[in-house]
């Protein structure tokens, strides 16, 4: 299959060079972690949040997405 650049390939591409530079995840919660964090900064990416903002808000718990 060619490869082609739509947009749900490109959210999993950096799981997969991460496994392929580690070899592995080292633990399952790990690797859910790590997935978790990726799906949320492709959420803001997508929606053009700011990524810093967003970030820090999270880590202190006053995040919230816009309403549509």
């Amino acid at each position: 299959i060619p490869f082609d650049n739509n947009l749900a390939e490109r959210d999993i591409r950096m799981s997969k060079v991460k496994q392929k530079i580690s070899g592995c995840f080292r633990t399952a919660i790990g690797g859910e972690q790590f997935a978790r964090i990726r799906e949320f900064i492709s959420t803001l990416l997508k929606q053009s949040l700011p990524l810093h903002e967003s970030l820090v808000s999270v880590l202190r718990g006053q995040f919230r997405f816009r309403a549509t």
